[in-house]
């Protein structure tokens, strides 16, 4: 039986990756925890580091390919070839280096077996697993599909290549109507995660939302003060944000927990999410054990993850297990919104933009105050409307007198 290097599962929610670059070439042996492979994740673009000793025989997933979890991307020295290809003729065409490659470009490699009318005598498409899932999807055959992958091995790309090229040839000239020039503007890996995702949510996960304004001007007063010290970097509103949830979160378990095959799950750690948009996606980024850390420590830790996600640098391990997410709009000027529930989490803070405003005041009749509003979306099936405007409530308790926060 081959010896196979699958794709690993780098993140909770990957489904697929793209390959960037092989970090070994076939022939070369690699040992455990040395650099494989980088691949770029729905999260995050990651170097893989191997998980055992071997030697790299055969590149089946060249740069620039995807290939699904679980699928065969390489075989390692003493192995055959996938077990999926035992249907094919043996060849003895060795498989391009990554050398032989570029970013852009993909190795074509001819193949030799005898054609008629359009199909190979006898041999069943040589196609990878997503491939023919894609074909079965689009209703397209294989046959006469061109492959650019390894050994002309019919890739996912070619199966929508040629999709959309027979879709042309129906529509004719007429495709674009009115509306001018069509670009056509492919998906990312992470942007169709994230599409995936997100329209699974909104259509299993019955939500429901409650929005409270906070006052924050105690907090404002604060970092003004920690800023008039010189006291390195003050804690921004959103660190007193999710320090308040993760505490809130604490006191209201059913919300620290994923719903999950029908059942419900509670977690014994308070792990928030904090959304960051990069340039084409959006990642989040997990601060650990919230509700145990220090204001200060939970500040400089999001610093540093955010910075890693604009740089695409996030470990795997640093996108997973949270427990809840906040999304803060608030720099662009939003002054609400409602965010979607990232299953199987069972709840998500939106936070808007902080505002001035006129508030009655006991002493001086009317005040001026520092308020934002905080709009939470909550999965019906584990909490109910009241759940949901107590969390809340908590939440806005802490936001207004934080002295808890910062002890």
């Amino acid at each position: 039986m081959a010896a196979e290097l699958t794709m690993p599962k780098l993140s909770d929610s990957m489904a697929d990756a793209v390959i960037l670059k092989w970090l070994k070439s076939p022939g070369q042996p690699f040992e455990r925890g040395e650099a494989l492979l980088e691949v770029e994740t729905d999260k995050a673009t990651v170097v893989y580091d191997a998980e055992f000793d071997g030697t790299l025989e055969a590149i089946l997933v060249l740069e620039g390919d995807s290939a699904s979890v679980g699928q065969p991307i390489a075989t390692l020295a003493g192995g055959a070839a996938l077990a999926g290809e035992a249907e094919q003729p043996p060849t003895t065409r060795p498989a391009p280096s990554p050398a032989d490659v570029s970013r852009t470009g993909r190795a074509v490699l001819p193949i030799e077996t005898p054609v008629t009318n359009g199909r190979a005598a006898g041999v069943r498409p040589n196609a990878t697993p997503v491939a023919r899932r894609t074909a079965l999807e689009l209703g397209l055959s294989l046959h006469g599909v061109a492959g650019t992958g390894p050994g002309g091995r019919i890739t996912a790309d070619d199966v929508k290549r040629a999709a959309t090229s027979a879709a042309t040839e129906v529509a004719g000239p007429q495709s674009a109507s009115g509306r001018g020039e069509v670009t056509v503007v492919e998906l990312t890996p992470t942007q169709a995660t994230i599409a995936r995702r997100m329209a699974h949510s909104a259509a299993t996960i019955p939500v429901f939302t409650v929005a409270a304004d906070a006052d924050v001007s105690q907090i404002v007063a604060q970092r003004q003060v920690a800023r008039q010290r010189a006291e390195g970097h003050a804690p921004s509103l959103n660190d007193f944000v999710v320090k308040a949830a993760a505490l809130a979160l604490h006191e209201f378990p059913r919300f620290n927990a994923s719903w999950v095959d029908e059942h419900l799950e509670l977690y014994s750690r308070v792990n928030v999410g904090v959304a960051v948009a990069i340039d084409d996606a959006l990642l989040v980024p997990v601060i650990a054990d919230a509700d145990t850390r220090g204001l200060n420590e939970i500040a400089a830790e999001t610093r540093r993850l955010v910075e890693a996600a604009r740089q695409r640098t996030l470990r795997p391990e640093e996108l997973q297990n949270a427990t809840f997410t906040v999304s803060n709009l608030g720099m662009f000027g939003v002054r609400s919104f409602t965010a979607i529930v990232d299953a199987p989490q069972v709840a998500i803070l939106a936070v808007g933009a902080m505002r001035r405003e006129p508030r009655e005041d006991v002493a001086a009749g009317f005040a001026f105050r520092d308020v934002m509003t905080l709009t939470l979306s909550c999965d019906h099936r584990v909490v109910y409307g009241a759940d949901g405007a107590r969390f809340l409530s908590r939440l806005r308790e802490l936001l207004e007198q934080p002295l808890a926060l910062v002890l």
